[in-house]
């Protein structure tokens, strides 16, 4: 998970936004805006997304001691038939069949102090150890190192909210919600600034370096990465990214890595009345411009939110076409689309049904993949709204991932791999951000 301000409150609020299209009505999103609302008043400034790092700014309070904050998912689940989870083979979308019980247990663990100098500058200085099993976030199932960095604002007086940061972080992390998909990554080690005062618009301009797997150092790989935002229209909220990515003569000296001299990608996010809707082309990349892949190129377009369709029931959805082409890769396309819908029942219960489909379609191979899965929850969460936190949730999980190739010569069915496997579970798990 991915999504941060002042740190006590920077993963609640992220996963408040990453969750806003979930309100189920007008009444709710009043509630959001308020509780919002009080949360600025507390730490002051905008909120980033999911598991962005917490941007200080002149108005931030200093809190005493230190701030504890994270996320997590852990629990289990019974494997009734052949596989656990339900996914469909070279998926281009993340969890394109749905989040919902078809999740892996983790967390993320931050310990933060924050000051204030006699001239009235914010600092703070951010750690985070991760635990991850999902071979989609880390290497191996370990304690891992994912921040260590430090920063500042109201250093200069004509950008009291320019917030300066060097070292290790997650960064630039956008990301949809009930696929999981973290559509631009560029976690490192670098240094960077948010929130340059353009005139009523902001400016994100950081460069990092990819980490080189759980060392200290960098692997040579290096993103410069840019936010143009703030861009508000009435009802309608524009974003605006580029990057590019590049790398050392480490890369260079080194004949076993191929790699592009460089990389870039541009997108566009556009929020209004509790949707999003996102396009992003990558070149020489798909998520992440450290990819450095010759010849490759990726295009996304995705929409997700919600409605409210009484004062107690609501509709989450999220739907995505992405298309992947290159030299080095299968071309195919990946097609998604999830529903959750929910009820609540009270300021403590809920119950939420979530289907999910995905197909991928190969240009070149005369085979499709596809995957779909529904998933029942009943939760238990602190609040009355879809994103309340902490959550247990009891669910049952049905689905089938029917995949025609998964590997072999592409221009011989006779050598394909096959796997067709149907999921039957049942789990429990609890969710929580803080």
């Amino acid at each position: 998970m991915k999504l941060f301000k002042l740190l006590p409150l920077s993963l609640a609020v992220a996963g408040t936004l990453a969750s806003a299209g979930a309100i189920a009505d007008n009444h709710d999103i009043d509630a959001m805006e308020a509780r919002l609302a009080e949360l600025e008043a507390r730490v002051g400034g905008e909120f980033n997304d999911t598991q962005q790092p917490a941007v200080l700014n002149a108005q931030s309070e200093v809190p005493l001691g230190i701030v504890f904050s994270g996320y997590a998912r852990y629990g289990a689940g019974y494997q009734g038939s052949d596989s656990l989870y339900v996914g469909t083979h070279d998926s281009l979308n993340a969890n394109a069949t749905g989040r919902l019980g078809n999740e892996q247990n983790g967390g993320e663990i931050q310990f933060a102090k924050a000051f204030e100098s006699d001239a009235g500058a914010i600092w703070d200085i951010v750690f985070m150890v991760d635990h991850w099993s999902d071979a989609s976030w880390a290497t191996n199932g370990g304690v891992q190192v994912k921040k260590l960095y430090a920063g500042a604002s109201n250093v200069f007086e004509s950008q009291p909210d320019l917030y300066i940061w060097a070292g290790r972080d997650f960064h630039q992390r956008p990301q949809t919600d009930l696929d999981d998909y973290f559509w631009m990554m560029h976690d490192g080690q670098g240094a960077g600034f948010y929130n340059m005062d353009f005139g009523g618009m902001k400016f994100d301009f950081s460069v990092v370096g990819q980490v080189d797997g759980e060392m200290v150092g960098d692997n040579g790989r290096y993103a410069a990465t840019s936010k143009f935002h703030g861009f508000n229209t009435g009802d309608v909220d524009l974003a605006f990214y580029a990057n590019y990515g590049f790398h050392s003569e480490k890369i260079d000296n080194d004949p076993t890595i191929d790699a592009a001299d460089s990389a870039y990608q541009v997108a566009a996010e556009v929020k209004f009345s509790g949707q999003k809707f996102i396009v992003r082309y990558s070149d020489n990349a798909k998520d992440s411009v450290f990819d450095l892949a010759e010849d490759q190129e990726a295009l996304l377009f995705s929409l997700g939110g919600g409605f409210g369709l009484t004062d107690n029931a609501g509709i989450q959805y999220q739907a995505a076409y992405q298309s992947l082409t290159g030299d080095a890769v299968e071309d195919r396309a990946n097609y998604n689309v999830i529903v959750r819908p929910t009820y609540q029942w009270n300021d403590v219960h809920s119950t939420w049904l979530e289907g999910g489909y995905s197909v991928v379609d190969y240009d070149d191979i005369d085979a499709t993949n596809q995957s779909w899965k529904v998933t029942l929850s009943q939760n238990i969460a602190i609040g009355p709204e879809t994103w309340s936190r902490p959550m247990l949730r009891f669910y049952a999980t049905v689905g089938n991932s029917d995949n025609e190739y998964t590997g072999g010569q592409s221009d011989d069915p006779s050598t394909w791999t096959t796997r067709d496997e149907d999921t039957l579970t049942v789990g429990a798990m609890f969710e929580a951000w803080w």
